[in-house]
């Protein structure tokens, strides 16, 4: 049986003060599907019963639960491909050309779910490794304290391997061990994992060279991304890059910035004025 109006009502409110996140309506289907695996998990019969639970409950891991069940982890290797083109034909070769550049990237994946695309980068600087002595420093986000314990750990399914990676790079960035692949050691020790919720304010980043910030801005209102996007713009140095979603732009929302392209791929700049 679907959800009520109040369930939903009740969820959605939830979810949005917790991660900023939109439940537009219409997703009754998703809370229905994401949460009746939690209900049950508890002894609920419904979904219905387990918002009646978490009204009365101070137990903060269940509401954490509920959001996290809520926060979309859709990902792949090289998602996109054309970003991840530009950044190892352009962006990091210019960055490295740079006359101050002290040969390490600062680069930050945000919102990067269980990893796939802090990997996917630091194959990237690999690779570069081979042609000149460069460093990466990666940094790696994401609200669900599950991901990004994932992306510490390192460690996929032979199904999560299947959605994106070249079987070049699987042989030579990653182990098998029984049923799953391990990045190698030295990748692992380019990304730095933490939890992180970006509609928050951020603490303790530095300042970075590459932000990769990708289809994440479209679960958010208005407002809430200015917001990200302006505490984004602060911790990019003058001259760095900000890869966004294809879906997403910066015209209409913050317009201090200035959009670029890299073969088929779009990146923006802060501009200087702002």
């Amino acid at each position: 049986m679907p959800v009520t109006t109040a369930t939903f009502d009740f969820v959605r409110d939830l979810v949005r003060r917790e991660s900023a996140i939109v439940l537009a309506p219409g997703k009754e289907y998703l809370v229905e599907a994401r949460l009746t695996p939690i209900a049950r998990s508890v002894g609920d019969p419904s979904v219905d019963k387990l918002v009646e639970r978490l009204r009365c409950s101070i137990d903060p891991s269940l509401r954490s639960r509920v959001v996290e069940a809520l926060t979309t982890n859709e990902t792949s290797w090289y998602r996109d491909g054309d970003p991840f083109t530009a950044l190892s034909t352009v962006v990091l070769p210019e960055i490295a050309s740079r006359p101050g550049f002290d040969g390490t990237f600062r680069i930050w994946s945000a919102a990067c779910s269980s990893g796939q695309e802090a990997y996917t980068i630091a194959m990237e600087v690999a690779e570069m490794q081979a042609a000149r002595p460069v460093r990466a420093e990666i940094i790696a986000t994401d609200l669900s304290p599950t991901m990004v314990e994932r992306v510490r750990a390192g460690k996929y399914s032979q199904l999560e391997i299947n959605r994106g990676m070249p079987a070049a790079k699987l042989v030579k960035h990653f182990t098998r061990h029984g049923t799953e692949w391990v990045v190698d050691p030295r990748l692992r020790a380019m990304v730095t994992a933490r939890t992180m919720n970006l509609a928050a304010p951020f603490a303790g980043l530095g300042s970075f060279d590459i932000v990769f910030l990708r289809n994440v801005l479209i679960y958010f209102d208005v407002p809430t991304k200015q917001q990200i996007l302006q505490r984004v713009r602060a911790v990019m140095r003058p001259d760095a890059y900000l890869f966004l979603g294809s879906a997403e732009v910066t015209i209409g929302v913050d317009d201090s910035w200035i959009r670029s392209t890299a073969g088929r791929c779009s990146f923006y700049r802060p501009s200087l004025g702002a």
